[in-house]
């Protein structure tokens, strides 16, 4: 019991600082990075709960998302790249501390389920008549069942919303070179190819 509210305090700590560094840096970068940590730490919290497909998802799902928000965001504010990649090093030292942090926590992790293994065990339990499976299990047959049609149109709405945030973040600038795939395909042979006749000893 000790072991598990030591582990709880430590990840809501990590989660409540580095909730706070996310709007306290001034770099996008770093927000980023403490972004990731936060994510992590509160997927820590769900697998105490025993809620671990929650615990999944934010760290497949959100930090995998995270990636795609940091493009939008660049593409958005028109960030120096130039700038960025001259600036490395500066993020090392914050990367190097939240890498360090994260694999603390996972070594922590790991020990206390082999030392511990009940720490981990669910302490949540699936809605009869399911509790005969994990919960990942009893989700999966409720919302493929009973909520499909939900789960179908959540899934059009996110589409309809990537492809608003594509054609909004999309920009048309008049020295960049596009694709025009209708001139492509009808350009013919004496449109795309031409002889020239070259005289010896004399170049084109």
């Amino acid at each position: 019991m000790i072991l598990k509210a030591l582990f709880f305090y430590l990840f809501a700590g990590v989660t409540v600082a580095s909730a706070f560094m996310v709007i306290a840096a001034r770099n996008p970068v770093t927000s980023v990075l403490f972004l990731i940590l936060a994510f992590v730490n509160s997927a820590g919290l769900f697998i105490l709960l025993g809620a671990e497909y929650l615990a999944l998802l934010l760290v497949v799902v959100y930090v995998g998302a995270v990636a795609v928000l940091f493009l939008f965001v660049v593409m958005m504010l028109d960030v120096d790249f130039v700038e960025l990649r001259q600036g490395f090093l500066q993020y090392l030292p914050v990367g190097g501390l939240v890498g360090l942090i994260l694999l603390v926590e996972l070594l922590m992790g790991l020990g206390a389920w082999v030392i511990l293994p009940e720490l981990t065990a669910n302490t949540v339990e699936p809605t009869p008549p399911l509790t005969e499976m994990s919960n990942i299990e009893a989700l999966g047959s409720v919302l493929y069942t009973k909520y499909i049609y939900f789960f179908q149109v959540a899934g059009l709405i996110l589409l309809v919303a990537m492809i608003g945030a594509i054609v909004l973040t999309l920009r048309h600038k008049p020295n960049v070179k596009r694709q025009d795939i209708p001139t492509q395909v009808g350009r013919t042979r004496e449109a795309a190819v031409e002889v020239r006749k070259v005289e010896t000893g004399k170049g084109i």
